[in-house]
């Protein structure tokens, strides 16, 4: 066990990582974890770096760990005959140390593992050596002149951070930049890693210097993507501030996360502390909770406050006035995470706002001209309306108002035409949404999951762009809304649990559905013809329908290919519990070419067509609970699954005697008819079937339960 200690910036990272690729290939397992102190703070964070080292030691392995003490017993166990190669970067405490690589013998022989830590004590109370070494990176010729060369080198301490920040900057400028540079360096007192880095800021223009301080203060190990969406939304050019600041060796590109080294991140929050040491309510970006705190409860906040972003739970619920934010006319970003911070009255935001995320929110005032709000998310928040002839939302792009148990009504959105995503799951209240939402033509995802309470829809749908149409749990929505003119972009329709009676005609111009959804719609008692016209409908569930006696019929010829009636890709098809009196829909087997899966149990048809063993694509076809249901006729050669337990009435199965040698799973418990009531087994079918399932070379497997003396009897007589 060997330790690496210095200083932050020394190199100890870089060093670790060139031995770790030196010599990995020496033993049976390794494992990186990086920012050990960083993320054993975050909530379940050891428990997440045990869960991490194992599965990259077993690449092939996915580890649960539930407690710390569970890992280090499962590290133990399974490592303890493993040569190992280990490597815990940035340790700052025992217990990380103890979670993770407590003694040597919890490793196999051979094994090598490396910790580096800022804290030398605790690498030596931990009974390993250390090693204190400068790590450089190599650099190619440059046309500078040598003392040029030599004062940057002196600058920069020593510390491979500050000479990779500072070469970044310097790099393709010309003698006058450099001597420039090097004349504003030595004005500095002391070689403090701070303002060297600084001078690597100071060089960056202003659209780049918000972007750095956003990162630092609130976005660091974030996704590009969400750090891009918020960003963009303030008005920046985020792609290339973030390409700039990237070249400046300022924050780095891991797996599409931005990172930045601790002493760089240090320096853009001291920046931000530095405008007013004393009152955080005149600084430009808040994120410690004490600073958050204290400009809450005694309304300090001023216009020089541009950003809040609190993502920690608070001790106690914080109490604001309506009047919190109105000093704070320049606020663009307002993202309040776990924790409660109620008011007793409504809290007026102000019109500057361009991101807002708040969940348990109280009630929200919104200025006369909230014009720049492009991401509402308010989830469970006591918000009780939005919209109206006095509120422009031109740029509002999102709104999640999910579980807003208050929330009566959505008013008129034609004032927000750039609407994609509009999130009311769980609004109990909300009784009717306005016409207004069906006309936003850049509307992507509609979701009213639960409303429970939801009457009135829409009439008309004429929103091109929507992708995800989600009524799931409306129990009290009767009418789905006419759709104007082909939808080419509706992927999934989901209508689960409705009281919906009927589909519209012009359903078919649905034209790109995939996935829909009437499963439980138990008022549902007809579906039009034009339900054959969805081509690229994958998977059709009409589950617990219980009204749904029949299934439309297709009478065209779907064998011509000039016909237009036909489920040219649809795999999985849900009917059970529907009470099908009859299941004649099947007979045109051209409607249905891909079908994979066909679920037709409890249903109340006697016979299945014929035909049904020229479904070629069929893999499992279940019956279950079809208590009427006589017979099932041969199936076809590449069928998996039958479930045909329940069905009392069954007297004949296929002959699957000639079938290809594949492994069967089929069920039949308590089919009275077939084992119970004197059949001639010789004539039945499933003989074949018992015969079978003991030729070991033909690989096939057949499970019959018993479950009473009648037909034990019956099987044992075959």
């Amino acid at each position: 066990m060997i330790g690496l200690w210095g200083p932050g910036g020394i190199g100890k990272t870089t060093f670790a990582k060139a031995l770790y690729n030196a010599i990995e290939n020496q033993f049976h397992g390794c494992s990186f974890l990086e920012r050990v102190r960083e993320k054993s703070n975050q909530s379940g964070g050891l428990v997440a770096l045990q869960e991490q080292l194992l599965s990259q030691i077993f690449s092939r392995t996915k580890f649960t760990v539930y407690t710390v003490d569970e890992g280090i017993s499962l590290i133990q166990e399974r490592l303890c005959r493993k040569k190992v190669l280990l490597v815990l970067d940035d340790v700052d405490d025992m217990g990380q140390l103890n979670a993770l690589a407590g003694k040597g013998d919890w490793f196999g022989k051979g094994s090598r593992i490396i910790v580096t830590s800022r804290d030398r004590h605790l690498l030596t109370s931990h009974d390993k050596n250390y090693v204190y070494e400068h790590a450089f990176t190599n650099s190619n010729k440059v046309e500078i002149r040598r003392d040029l060369i030599d004062g940057a080198l002196r600058y920069a301490g020593g510390l491979p951070l500050a000479l990779e920040v500072l070469g970044s900057f310097l790099r393709g400028r010309k003698e006058p930049e450099w001597k420039s540079t090097l004349h504003k360096l030595s004005k500095i007192p002391e070689s403090k890693i701070n303002r060297v880095l600084k001078i690597s800021f100071d060089g960056l223009d202003e659209n780049e210097r918000e972007i750095f301080l956003d990162i630092a203060c609130f976005f660091k190990g974030k996704s590009i993507k969400d750090i891009k969406e918020v960003l963009d939304s303030c008005d920046f050019d985020t792609i290339i501030g973030i390409e700039i600041l990237i070249e400046r060796s300022l924050i780095k590109n891991e797996d599409e996360t931005l990172q930045m080294h601790d002493l760089i991140q240090s320096m853009g929050q001291d920046i931000v502390n530095q405008a007013c040491r004393d009152d955080p309510g005149k600084r430009s970006r808040l994120w410690l909770l004490e600073d958050v705190e204290d400009v809450f409860c005694y309304n300090t906040g001023t216009d020089a406050v541009k950003a809040i972003v609190l993502d920690w739970p608070l001790p106690k619920a914080i109490i604001i006035s309506p009047d919190t934010f109105a000093n704070m006319k320049k606020l663009r970003m307002l993202i309040l995470l776990g924790g409660h911070i109620s008011s007793q009255a409504q809290v007026r935001l102000p019109n500057e706002l361009r991101w807002l995320e708040w969940p348990n929110a109280p009630n929200l005032e919104f200025g006369s001209c909230p014009k720049k709000l492009m991401r509402l998310d308010v989830p469970k928040s006591h918000i009780r309306q939005l919209g109206g002839n006095s509120q422009k939302f031109s740029k509002l792009k999102s709104i999640d108002f999910s579980e807003c148990k208050s929330l009566v009504s959505i008013h008129d959105l034609s004032s927000a035409p750039n609407m994609e995503k509009l999130i009311l799951k769980g609004c109990e209240s909300l009784v009717e949404v306005h016409p207004s939402i069906g006309d936003l033509v850049k509307l992507e995802v509609l979701s009213l999951e639960l409303c429970s309470n939801l009457r009135n829809f829409l009439n008309m749908l004429k929103t091109k762009s929507l992708q995800t149409l989600v009524l799931h749990g409306c129990s009290k929505l009767e009418k789905f809304p006419d759709i104007v003119g082909k939808m080419e972009h509706l992927k999934r329709l989901d209508l689960h649990g409705t009281a919906i009676k009927e589909l519209p005609a012009s359903i078919e111009n649905l034209v790109s559905v995939e996935s829909m959804n009437l499963a439980s719609c138990k008022n549902l008692v007809r579906l039009p013809l034009q339900i054959y016209k969805l081509k690229n409908l994958e998977s059709l569930d009409l589950g617990d329908c219980s009204n749904l006696i029949t299934f439309p019929k297709n009478m065209e010829d779907s064998t011509d290919p000039h016909g237009c009636l036909g489920f040219r890709r649809l795999r999985q098809l849900h009917l059970y519990g529907c009470n099908l009196s009859e299941v004649e829909f099947l007979e045109n087997f051209s409607s249905f070419p891909a079908l994979e899966f066909l679920h037709l149990q409890y249903n109340k048809f006697t016979h299945m067509p014929t035909c049904i063993n020229k479904y070629y694509c069929l893999r499992s076809l279940n019956v279950r609970g079809c208590e009427v249901l006589q017979e099932i006729p041969q199936l076809p050669p590449d069928i998996v699954y039958l479930y045909a337990d329940c069905c009392k009435s069954l007297q004949i199965l296929p002959d699957l005697w000639g079938q290809p040698s594949h492994t069967w799973s089929v069920s039949l418990v308590s089919c009275c008819e077939l084992f119970g009531k004197g059949v001639n087994m010789d004539d039945v079918a499933n003989v074949s079937l018992l015969e079978v399932s003991l030729c070991l070379y033909v690989y096939v497997y057949v499970y019959v339960y018993v479950y009473n003396f009648k037909c034990l009897t019956c099987v044992l007589s075959v």
